[in-house]
């Protein structure tokens, strides 16, 4: 854990921002699809590629401050 640069992201704040991240940017995604109509399966397929999307950020913003 010490060699981890994304414990610089956001201040010192983003692993506590991840977790609450990881927890309810699902949750919101299914809602929103559920409640514009979409189908459970698509609803919950497009909450769990959500997830991905944080771990792309986190990837990016710690490649982009490390150049």
């Amino acid at each position: 854990m010490l060699g981890d640069s994304s414990n610089e992201l956001f201040f010192g704040l983003w692993p506590f921002l991840k977790r609450a991240l990881m927890l309810f940017i699902p949750l919101w995604v299914y809602l929103l699809c559920w409640s514009s109509g979409a189908p459970y399966f698509v609803s919950s397929i497009l909450a769990g590629l959500s997830v991905a999307t944080i771990i792309f950020y986190e990837k990016y913003k710690i490649r982009k401050e490390s150049l």
